[in-house]
């Protein structure tokens, strides 16, 4: 079968450790790394070295961020690809099988890599996402403070359109402050509610 790329690195991603394949004409050559960030800085100066200009891995879970977020600065083609494109091959029992299977597949051109963003859009994906997070669990928790005050029998959400707004934080408030006949007043100038109690 015929070699596309002579210079390749094919790499087995877990938790905590890199299992790497580098393949160039002078042979094989196999290396476990950590996963900590000196150990990836180091992965990625040995494929330098090795004059590697094709590094593929399977999509594991995150586990492939880190390293495509440096080797990305390395001037080298990266494929993050399908686990389920190569695990179905079976025979593999082991990370450095699996490497050097990964490797071998690569080395031939037999290997498509999913599309990956570029780095300001991946940035701004995941700050979206957190955002999203932290919309939905404040959203969440309002409904929480809405369920225990209809189970306490207070209707807050019936006099007031946001029980988190103004006018419903200032009832909460004097609900925990122990009021239990406010009096009300005409909202002023720098009121955002129609009525605040005191």
């Amino acid at each position: 079968m015929e070699v596309l790329y002579s210079h390749c690195c094919g790499m087995d991603v877990h938790k905590n450790t890199i299992t790497a394949c580098i393949i160039t004409p002078k042979g094989k050559e196999l290396k476990t790394f950590g996963t900590m960030t000196t150990d990836l800085l180091n992965l990625a100066d040995l494929i330098k070295a090795r004059g590697c200009t094709h590094v593929a891995m399977e999509s594991t879970s995150v586990f492939w961020k880190p390293i495509y977020n440096i080797l990305e600065y390395y001037n080298v083609e990266i494929l993050v690809v399908n686990a389920q494109h190569i695990k179905a091959v079976p025979g593999r029992k082991t990370d450095v099988k699996d490497a050097e299977w990964i490797a071998d597949l690569l080395r031939h051109g037999l290997l498509r890599g999913s599309f990956i963003q570029n780095r300001e859009q991946r940035e701004l994906k995941e700050l979206v996402g957190y955002r999203k997070s932290l919309v939905e669990e404040r959203a969440r928790e309002v409904n929480r403070i809405q369920k225990v005050l209809e189970g306490a029998g207070i209707k807050l959400a019936s006099v007031a359109t946001d029980i988190t707004g103004v006018s419903g934080r200032s009832i909460l408030d004097a609900i925990v402050s122990g009021v239990e006949n406010p009096t009300f007043r005409q909202a002023g100038p720098g009121d955002r509610g129609a009525d605040a109690p005191f």
